[in-house]
């Protein structure tokens, strides 16, 4: 997954989530899983983050959206987001 992380002004309003799953990612039904997955992701983890981001997600194009499943999901995001906090925080 490619992140694009912004740290918006305003104190209020935690994260926005955006995504980009482009037809070169498969037919509809694998461009809404990929879809559903992540949103499902953030949904899950949306308390973690105090800070006001705007994230856009972008799926590689090596994705297999069969293989996507929520544990992979985590393993993927978790310590991007970790970092992103990190450095959002400190900045």
């Amino acid at each position: 997954f490619i992140l694009f992380v912004r740290k918006r002004d305003e104190p209020l309003g935690g994260l926005r989530l955006g995504l980009t799953v482009s037809k070169k990612m498969g037919h509809a039904v694998a461009r809404n899983r990929i879809k559903r997955v992540v949103r499902e992701y953030f949904r899950l983890h949306q308390f973690d983050f105090e800070l006001p981001l705007d994230i856009v997600v972008v799926p590689k194009r090596n994705l297999e959206a069969k293989q996507l499943t929520l544990a992979l999901a985590t393993d993927e995001f978790t310590p991007l987001l970790t970092r992103i906090r990190k450095d959002a925080a400190a900045s």
